[in-house]
């Protein structure tokens, strides 16, 4: 035995490394600019947005020294290439603020869930519908389960007028997006809000806006409360 590696093996080795080299590193998603661009010509937009008309490359280059600008290309599979006098560092930091705004914007469905016992103590309701309230008022969906043990599962009926009640107490705030429903030893409910998640969102910032200004102003104001950051279940 030697320690001669197998024809077939170096031949593999071989075009895997000319593979790696020919395919290079990973496919940039960002525009060629300036010197980057590699056509004879291009169809020009200038930095109003104005419609140049097709040009050569080296004039169109020429302009975007003479402006202080980049020539980016953003139409690259049009027939001349498309490209844009533009300041592409304002330009890429303005796109990357609008990308964080939307994504700060961006609403996201939440299920809560609330578990009740269909003989649950009146205080004990109060403080779960609380939480109920503050799920709807955030915009989010309410799953309401209620859990029957023992002889409790003979009587559904319990837990269909507690589910009743509940939903007429928040009906200025939800409604029931799903009927009451038998779930093996649980009947479910779900409720949706009035309120959109972006709505409530807002009106959170707005909140947390006016709040910090009252601070700034020497007002005293009453904390929020912390915002949930999973899923509250509770049970009776």
């Amino acid at each position: 035995m030697t320690g001669r590696s197998h024809p077939l093996t170096r031949d593999a080795a071989v075009r895997q490394a000319a593979a790696r080299c020919y395919l290079g590193g990973p496919i940039s998603a960002e525009p060629r600019i300036n010197d980057r661009i590699r056509v004879p010509e291009v169809r020009l937009v200038g930095p109003s947005g104005e419609q140049v008309g097709i040009v050569p490359l080296a004039k169109a280059l020429e302009l975007a020294q003479e402006y202080d600008l980049d020539l980016v290309e953003v139409a690259a599979n049009a027939r001349p290439p498309v490209c844009k006098l533009m300041d592409y560092g304002k330009f890429k930091y303005e796109s990357a603020m609008k990308a964080r705004e939307a994504r700060k914007n961006q609403a996201h469905t939440v299920i809560k869930e609330m578990k009740l016992r269909p003989k649950i103590d009146p205080h004990d309701y109060d403080t779960k519908k609380g939480h109920v309230v503050r799920f709807l008022k955030q915009g989010d969906k309410v799953k309401i389960t209620i859990m029957f043990r023992g002889r409790e599962q003979s009587r559904p009926e319990l837990g269909f007028r507690l589910l009743q009640r509940l939903a007429e107490d928040v009906q200025d705030l939800g409604f029931v997006e799903s009927n009451p429903k038998q779930d093996g030893r649980n009947m479910i409910m779900v409720l949706g809000p009035h309120k959109k998640k972006t709505e409530a969102m807002a009106e959170a910032r707005q909140a947390q806006a006016a709040r910090k200004e009252a601070l700034r102003g020497g007002g005293q104001v009453a904390e929020a409360p912390a915002e949930e950051t999973a899923e509250e279940t509770a049970e009776a």
